[in-house]
């Protein structure tokens, strides 16, 4: 038995440069972090007592005969890739809910991927357990995603994620941010969960359509990476201009297409600047789930009882990316059940 823990992410800048339809022509990069709440992914080989060969569980439970009839995208995915030789059993749970912003669908595949290699006994990097996931929700599922939530999850961190249009390639560059930058960084910083989930894939699909006549906005977006990255990494920088530069974001993604905000999400949005907050952004393709704030500490409990009726939800920055956490391989597993026998 094998249990992966993968972290979710917050994606601060340069969100939708991270589309291959964008970044093989121009080039794309993104700064975003890990963050303690997890996708946890139970994997173990089925034993032959049962009439299925994959017995599955998440907010649904299968149980099949063939990789083929796994209703799950992901799931069926993910076994196409890896061919595991055996029957497999695999349970999902998470901190948040799906379908949030938070990169929960890519969290998922790369823990699970991550635990069929742990099971086979294989070792892998994170870089290829970063691209194996790009492959599984871009080329075999063809889901209209990005190329950043696979590699923010399987790396984890505080990270410059840069995307190479001429080879594709992915360079992963930690921030070089002090402890006490970054820290004073998260007590400036608020997650708020609008309680509206949305189909990224299907909001990301409209963006898709439209990058060709949104050079401007995404070449703007991508250049936003870059004033970021000199702010966040000089000492002598307010942090008060990250929280421009969010709102300056947000600006610029909302008008890339008219699925990614409502007119709820914006008076959120404003309610929260009325109360105090420098800018902020909607996480994700766009659409619903949680809002990022930064606010200074001595503004956040305004910021929240304006914004009562919605769920404020700490955090902590994380290191660790995708790992595993509990590993028993069968055979071991066999040998232990001798032993207690």
């Amino acid at each position: 038995m094998v249990i992966t823990r993968t972290p979710f992410r917050i994606s601060f800048f340069g969100g939708g440069t991270d589309y291959p339809g964008w970044y093989k022509k121009n080039g794309g990069a993104v700064i975003s972090t890990s963050i303690n709440k997890y996708c946890y992914i139970t994997c173990r080989e089925l034993p032959p007592f049962f009439d299925c060969k994959y017995r599955i569980r998440y907010s649904q439970h299968e149980e099949v005969m063939t990789v083929a009839e796994i209703q799950h995208p992901s799931v069926r995915a993910c076994l196409t890739h890896v061919s595991v030789p055996y029957g497999i059993e695999m349970q999902h749970n998470a901190d948040v809910p799906g379908m949030s912003g938070l990169g929960s669908s890519s969290a998922f595949t790369v823990g699970f991927l991550h635990a069929l290699y742990a099971l086979m006994g294989r070792d892998i990097t994170k870089y290829q357990l970063a691209r194996d996931a790009i492959h599984v929700e871009q080329n075999l599922i063809k889901e209209n995603v990005g190329s950043q939530d696979q590699t923010a999850t399987a790396f984890g961190g505080f990270n410059k994620i840069e995307f190479n249009g001429k080879n594709e390639e992915v360079r992963v560059t930690p921030m070089p941010i002090d402890g006490e930058r970054l820290r004073e960084l998260q007590r400036h910083l608020m997650l708020v969960f609008t309680r509206f989930g949305r189909n990224a894939s299907e909001v990301a699909g409209e963006q898709i359509k439209t990058i060709d006549e949104r050079y401007r906005e995404l070449a703007l977006m991508r250049q936003l990476v870059d004033e970021a990255y000199k702010v966040f990494t000089a000492h002598s920088a307010s942090l008060d201009e990250i929280g421009k530069l969010l709102h300056e974001t947000w600006l610029l993604k909302r008008s890339l297409t008219s699925k990614i905000t409502t007119p709820f999400i914006d008076n959120v949005y404003e309610t929260a600047r009325q109360a105090g907050a420098i800018g902020g952004k909607l996480l994700g393709a766009g659409g619903g789930g949680f809002m990022l704030f930064f606010a200074h500490p001595e503004k956040q409990k305004q910021i929240e009882e304006k914004l009562k009726g919605l769920l404020h939800v700490p955090f902590e920055f994380e290191t660790l990316g995708s790992h595993v956490i509990y590993n028993m391989s069968s055979h071991e597993a066999r040998d232990m059940e001798t032993r207690i026998v």
